[in-house]
């Protein structure tokens, strides 16, 4: 016998009914709750499993538009498509439809705004900003984020890859996390055209067939000791926190921006926290007898919470003032930051301390994991010897100091 249709007639449904399902024919139910509310439910059977699909409420939803969506859903149905799946892309098109004015710079506001609270630094945050300015904006401005696909992104860094690839290679990774999070809002459907793996990756070389990256300019591991020498007469703020830049090898950033809570002076151990660290991690510094002096010093001339005040109240020193310090010392062309590879020489050169114990007092980044996981220890003990080796070498002006510590290594 051929299924009826039709069944329900207008009139009862706004009178009371008995709670449970009461079909209308051909898979259309309004279904009644025990407290009266009424809805509307088209079942079905696809590929040997039921479904129900909600229609909407009564009597928003009315008797004839139910039964027309009841009838759309069977000719799905007949056709072998999942009518719940069919109207869920119809709704996911529509979104899309509606994201068409959500452009890349409304997008990138979206996205700082909704991950400020993760960054801790606002120099990180202003990073993101000041890159995506200066490389993305002038190609991407105005565009909708739904219609950014890999032309647009390999343009942005056509004109960088080669000249800048570690500028090039943020700048790719933060266009990556932007569509990403504007495809999880629905702005935009599809691949990801700013990812590497299987796709940029076969358009532009790695970083590291690159040309090599250009090196801070170093004073000579010999001449060091000499210049040490006079910046131990200088009596300036700045001269000090020069020395103690070379005793303990960090950045200069590091040690302008280091406060006083940040050291433990019983335990001879400074603590940078991660928010100042190039790689986002928190760098235990080990302090040498030379450093912890030198900190002495500071503590008689404190003035606030930065171990090395500038002359305005309240603010650190200045790089520029420990560059002027370097040169005043003899540093010639070197640079601060040029330190770090003069103590990373020296331990390469001079001692026999292994490799890991200097990278990690360099706070350098591990890109083997099987290294990475090896080394998951800080070599607190065995960098203490070493950086207290390294004070003895920058102390002592002779040329040619050799630092030996013996056949047995640290």
């Amino acid at each position: 016998m051929a299924r009826t249709l039709h069944n329900l007639k207008p009139i009862s449904l706004s009178r009371k009914m008995a709670p449970g399902y009461h079909g209308d024919g051909g898979g259309l139910y309004l279904q009644v709750a025990p407290a009266g509310s009424k809805s509307w439910i088209f079942r079905f059977a696809l590929a040997g499993r039921r479904r129900e699909m909600g229609v909407g409420s009564f009597p928003s939803v009315s008797l004839a538009a139910a039964r027309e969506a009841a009838s759309k859903a069977r000719a799905l149905v007949k056709a072998g498509k999942d009518p719940i799946a069919v109207r869920e892309a119809e709704k996911a098109q529509a979104r899309l439809q509606s994201a068409r004015g959500v452009t890349w710079d409304k997008a990138v506001d979206l996205f700082l705004k909704a991950h400020l609270s993760s960054w801790r630094n606002p120099k990180h945050r202003q990073q993101w900003r000041n890159t995506l300015d200066t490389y993305a904006k002038p190609v991407l401005v105005g565009l909708a984020v739904a219609e950014i696909g890999t032309p647009e992104v390999t343009k942005v860094l056509d004109s960088i890859w080669q000249e800048k690839p570690e500028t090039a290679s943020r700048v790719r990774g933060r266009i990556e996390r932007i569509l990403d999070w504007a495809k999880v809002r629905g702005y935009r459907a599809g691949e990801n055209p700013a990812r590497w793996r299987g796709h940029l990756d076969k358009v532009f070389p790695p970083r590291a067939k690159l040309r090599k990256v250009r090196h801070h300019a170093a004073v000579p591991i010999d001449k060091l000791p000499a210049v040490y020498a006079k910046l131990v007469k200088a009596s300036g703020v700045a001269a000090k926190a020069l020395r103690f830049t070379i005793l303990t090898a960090v950045r200069p950033g590091e040690t302008t921006g280091g406060t006083w809570p940040e050291v433990d002076r019983k335990a001879a151990l400074w603590t940078i926290p991660a928010h100042r660290m190039k790689a986002d991690k928190e760098h235990r510094v080990t302090l040498s007898k030379e450093a912890q002096a030198i900190l002495e010093e500071m503590v008689e001339l404190r003035t606030g919470q930065f171990m090395f005040p500038g002359h305005r109240e309240k603010r650190p020193l200045s790089l520029t003032a420990l560059s002027k310090a370097l040169k005043a010392a003899g540093g010639g062309t070197a640079t601060v930051h040029g330190m770090r590879s003069t103590f990373k020489d020296w331990a390469s050169e001079r001692t026999s301390f292994p490799s890991e114990v200097s990278e990690m007092a360099l706070a350098h980044s591990i890109g083997d994991k099987v290294e990475a996981a090896y080394r998951r220890g800080e070599l607190l003990e065995k960098r203490r010897a070493m950086m207290e080796q390294w004070a003895t070498f920058v102390r002592t002006p002779q040329s040619g100091n050799v630092v030996s510590i013996g056949s047995r290594r640290a």
